[in-house]
């Protein structure tokens, strides 16, 4: 096993004006210390397409200039934050291209990605809004959703990192990614794995015939193995184990009231062939009660 980042790599946040945005700089500038790694700050504001911003045509120039002054404002307030929080090698840059396609070119040599989401842009009824849907399905990187009604990260959090597994390589990367998470944190890791996750009613009627607990015994074995490499390269990491029939997203949802952190791969083993989002990622960014990091496949493999 080795490290699934490269050791310097830097964090980039996605800065906006909004509550959400200034709270994934927090989450960010504190893991950024916690990894000893670079912080990058980006606002992109898009003015290089007027099309990105709700214009048929060019807005007015004093427009323009009253909007990115507001902009710089908020990259200058998100700035405050990292140096305050202590991160190291804080880097703030202004960009006039959209913002989806530079943090998806940005999310190439990233360690994560990170982007708060107010819903503010989304459909009625979704919590996160079309930036962290994109990211979330194309980025090269690991995307971490921090949603704006997410309490504020703080230094002395001791709470678990939650990570699920499946039997897909992809998971085995999110593990990696857990365990990474875990062991700068000095907190503990909780590793998830479920089956069952689709109850029907041939499944109802085989209980009657059969016994569970073979298999209980054979995925019990299946989340050993996804595991032992990375317990190796992370010995100071303390896992606690649990293994149970019932569906993914259920479990982590109910894990992630008590952890600061949710990790899991971008799609599982139930997912189709050419999905970008499986439903149990999907689930977590819009439902889960603490921030989501999603690991996207490693040179987007495995895709149609």
């Amino acid at each position: 096993m080795t490290s699934p980042h490269s050791d310097n790599a830097p964090i980039v946040v996605g800065v906006d004006d909004t509550e959400a945005a200034m709270r994934a700089v927090r989450w960010a500038s504190l893991t950024a210390k916690k990894h000893r790694v670079p912080l990058h700050l980006v606002h992109a504001s898009g003015f290089n397409d007027p099309y990105l911003i709700g214009f048929t045509v060019p807005p007015p120039e004093a427009f323009k200039e009253e909007l990115q002054e507001r902009k710089r404002q908020a990259l200058r307030t998100a700035e405050e934050i990292a140096t305050e929080v202590g991160a190291p090698s804080v880097e703030a840059r202004f960009e006039t291209d959209a913002a989806i396609p530079f943090l998806l070119h940005a999310s190439h040599t990233a360690r994560m990605v990170v982007v708060g989401s107010s819903g503010r842009t989304g459909l009625a009824g979704l919590m996160v809004g079309s930036t962290t849907l994109a990211l979330v399905s194309h980025a090269r990187s690991p995307v971490v959703s921090v949603r704006q009604d997410y309490p504020d990260a703080v230094a002395d959090d001791a709470r678990p990192i939650v990570v699920g597994v499946d039997g897909s390589e992809l998971s085995v990367r999110a593990v990696g990614h857990a365990f990474a998470e875990a062991s700068s944190r000095g907190v503990d890791l909780i590793a998830v794995h479920t089956w069952s996750d689709t109850t029907t009613t041939l499944l109802e009627e085989r209980r009657m015939f059969e016994n569970w607990e073979p298999i209980h015994d054979y995925e019990a074995q299946v989340l050993a193995e996804r595991l032992a490499g990375w317990q190796e390269e992370y010995p100071d990491v303390r896992v606690e184990r649990k293994v149970v029939k019932d569906r993914p997203r259920h479990e982590l949802l109910e894990h992630s009231r008590s952890a600061q952190l949710v990790v899991v791969g971008s799609r599982g083993r139930g997912g189709f062939r050419g999905m970008l989002l499986g439903s149990t990622s999907q689930a977590l960014i819009h439902h889960a009660s603490c921030p989501v990091m999603v690991v996207r496949p490693e040179k987007h493999q495995g895709r149609s």
